[in-house]
């Protein structure tokens, strides 16, 4: 038993779909993917979908601490968020790993939980 010494964050954000918004929701997520595929220390920002087509969630990755809060102060949410919220509502919010102090107030302000790094390995 180790602690993960890796600075990697991840978060998790659930999310329901309103009746009628798939569509909508569907480009919005095709936009925010684009828009975060350009910034640097985003390894990965993947959309899993319920087999009902009402539930979301959306599992991203960044490098560290600064990538996490360049991508949380940056155009995708600042633009991107509000419009993505008409078409659902965040059920749950989890980061994993240590986002940094400024990170970590704005996720508190999101409602997130924030797991801190305790016991395993990542490659």
């Amino acid at each position: 038993m180790s602690i993960m010494s890796n600075a990697i964050v991840r978060l998790a954000v659930d999310l329901a779909i309103h009746d009628g918004k798939l569509g909508e929701f569907e480009r919005i997520a095709q936009t925010m993917s684009a828009g975060s595929q350009s910034e640097p220390g985003t390894l990965a920002y993947a959309w899993y979908l319920s087999a009902d087509r009402k539930r979301c969630r959306l599992v991203e990755t960044y490098t560290d601490a600064n990538a996490a809060y360049a991508h949380l102060t940056g155009p995708v949410i600042r633009e991107l968020v509000p419009q993505l919220l008409q078409t659902s509502k965040v059920t749950g919010f989890e980061v994993y790993g240590d986002p940094g102090p400024k990170a970590r107030e704005m996720l508190a302000g999101f409602g997130a939980e924030i797991f801190q790094p305790w016991h395993g390995f990542s490659r």
